[in-house]
């Protein structure tokens, strides 16, 4: 048994001597057996939605336990080919040096720990590519130094839960040569965005209203995005989405 299969069965089977493990019977049921596709972490979720828009994207999705061990990290870094931090609550406002707002609902310590580890080890150490969702793009913006705006309606007026809206994305982005247009309507379902600007990043979607929906790193050589909408949940109808999750998938089968 070679070791890329070592790592498979793992995962699958025996939740992984990193940590690996499957969160649910119907995530297990879509892993694939190929040996050449790349593995995906999915920090901290169960979701079904991520687990088969990476799945059909190519890649072989494995659901990440919630250790903040440095060895746990350290394996993630070494075996995984690629990242996506997935949707969830709220980062502490602690870690951009803010008070908190009345809105924020804090994500479970567990999680919260994990995510920053991981996400900062993730970024500083290695090129692999990374996809944040929602809350995903806020720990990229946040990791590399930047804010959060804690409370769009409070904050900058208009309302990003539960109503899907235009974006328009910048010319010369990767998401524009991805999607292959500049505009097209996303669902949405955020409280909050980004505020000021994180370190070797870029903003490379707006809403109408103004408000940030996507990033990039300013590496040209890196798949590092994150958007604010949920493409996982568009994927089944719209076929924008399913190329960003082929072309992340993609970028982590090169590395």
């Amino acid at each position: 048994m070679n070791r890329r299969h070592w790592i498979i069965t793992t995962a699958i089977v025996l939740a992984g001597l990193i940590g690996f493990q499957v969160g649910n019977q119907e995530a297990e049921r879509l892993l694939p057996l190929s040996l050449e596709r790349p593995l995906i972490g999915i920090a901290s979720v169960d979701g079904e939605a991520y687990v088969r828009a990476v799945r059909e994207a190519g890649g072989i999705p494995v659901i990440l336990s919630t250790s903040s061990d440095a060895e746990a990290i350290d394996g993630y870094l070494e075996r995984l080919d690629g990242l996506l931090m997935p949707g969830g609550l709220d980062i502490p406002p602690v870690e951009y040096g803010e008070e908190v707002h009345e809105t924020v609902e804090p994500l479970e310590e567990d999680r919260y720990r994990f995510e920053k580890a991981l996400g900062k080890a993730w970024i500083e150490r290695s090129e692999k590519p990374l996809l944040g969702i929602c809350l995903g793009s806020q720990w990229i913006n946040v990791l590399q130094g930047g804010t959060l705006v804690q409370d769009i309606p409070s904050e900058l007026g208009g309302n990003h839960r539960g109503a899907n809206h235009q974006v328009t994305l910048e010319a010369d982005s990767r998401l524009a040569l991805i999607f292959g247009e500049r505009e097209f309507e996303v669902n949405s379902n955020h409280h909050q965005a980004v505020g000021e600007l994180g370190k070797n990043l870029r903003i490379v979607a707006r809403s109408a209203d103004g408000v940030v929906e996507a990033t990039e790193t300013t590496d040209a050589d890196r798949f590092l995005i994150g958007v604010q909408w949920h493409p996982e949940r568009m994927v089944p109808e719209d076929g924008r989405q399913k190329r960003l999750f082929k072309e992340f998938v993609r970028a982590a089968g090169r590395r």
